[in-house]
C-alpha cells in the first residue's frame, strides 16, 4: 500500500479497512468501536509518547477537536459538498 500524500487519502485507506473488515463478517458497530479506539490510542501516543497518559485537559481537548471534526463531516454531508482538507 502506498503511503497517502494527502489527509483525504489517508481516510480513504481506513475507509477501505473498514470496508474490508465489513466484508469478513464484522459488524459495523464492531468496526466503528475499533477505529474509535484506535484513534483514541493514537492520539495519546502523539500527545504523551508510549508511556504517557492524558490529563483531563488533554482529554476534553481531544473531545473538542474530535466533535469540531464530527461537525464538519455532518456539514459537508448535509450540504452535499465534499470536505476540504485542513
Amino acid at each position: 500500500m502506498a503511503a497517502p500524500s494527502t489527509q483525504q487519502e489517508a481516510i480513504q485507506q481506513f475507509i477501505d479497512l473498514a470496508n474490508a473488515m465489513k466484508r469478513e463478517g464484522c459488524s459495523q458497530a464492531f468496526i466503528s468501536t475499533a477505529l474509535m479506539r484506535s484513534c483514541a490510542v493514537y492520539s495519546t501516543f502523539v500527545v504523551t509518547g508510549n508511556d504517557g497518559a492524558l490529563k483531563l485537559s488533554g482529554i476534553e481537548k481531544l473531545k473538542t477537536l474530535f466533535g469540531e471534526e464530527l461537525e464538519v463531516i455532518q456539514q459537508a454531508k448535509i450540504s452535499g459538498s465534499e470536505m476540504s482538507e485542513r
